[in-house]
């Protein structure tokens, strides 16, 4: 299976030339988007899009765009089961950011079914993140669902890891970095 898959900026060019070019399966959007950047999603209607909030996202674009919200729930597509969770660890105090406590987070994946995928706009913690920089530390609850379910694999932005530091594999889960856009293929279960 086929995923354009897209995060934290507009994709490098069209959306429509990249499904021109490479077509896919389905369309995955990791947050920090903004409607504008990926407003040609509503010409697409013959492949499902799904995805989540990140903290810099209005949180009003997926209705317009016919995008299912994931955050904490399943998407099964093609016998490939996919899960969600959207934002990042709260670092500020704001009524409209898409942030939890690690406390939240822990409570939130601590009864998440098993999933094939897991799409989230933060990175496990100790996974391409910054550990130390409240701002771009994962999520632990997510590294322990992640480290317990096993999914086969986890789709993420948020942070900015260096080719030095990248972490492309948890256990059994490959790890899927994502900026701006990138064709994944995933080979279902």
């Amino acid at each position: 299976m086929k995923i354009l898959a897209i995060s934290d900026r507009p994709p490098r060019r069209s959306i429509l030339q990249i499904l021109e070019e490479s077509p896919v399966d389905l369309i995955c959007t990791l947050g920090d988007l903004e409607f504008g950047d990926i407003a040609e999603l509503r010409q697409i209607k013959t492949i499902p899009k799904i995805g989540v909030y990140g903290n810099h996202c209005s949180g009003k674009y997926f209705e317009s765009l016919d995008i299912y919200n994931m955050h904490l729930k399943t998407f099964e597509y093609h016998g490939v089961l996919f899960g969600g969770i959207e934002g990042c660890v709260r670092y500020k105090e704001s009524p409209y950011a898409k942030m939890y406590t690690q406390e939240e987070v822990e409570i939130m994946m601590k009864s998440f079914p098993h999933v094939d995928v897991m799409l989230a706009h933060c990175p496990p913690y100790g996974v391409n993140d910054e550990p130390d920089d409240p701002t771009h530390a994962g999520y632990v609850g997510l590294r322990e669902y992640v480290e317990r379910e096993r999914p086969r694999y986890l789709l993420h932005g948020h942070t900015y890891p260096t080719e030095t530091t990248m972490m492309t594999k948890l256990q059994d889960t490959e790890i899927v970095y994502v900026y701006q856009d990138r064709i994944v293929e995933i080979i279902a279960p």
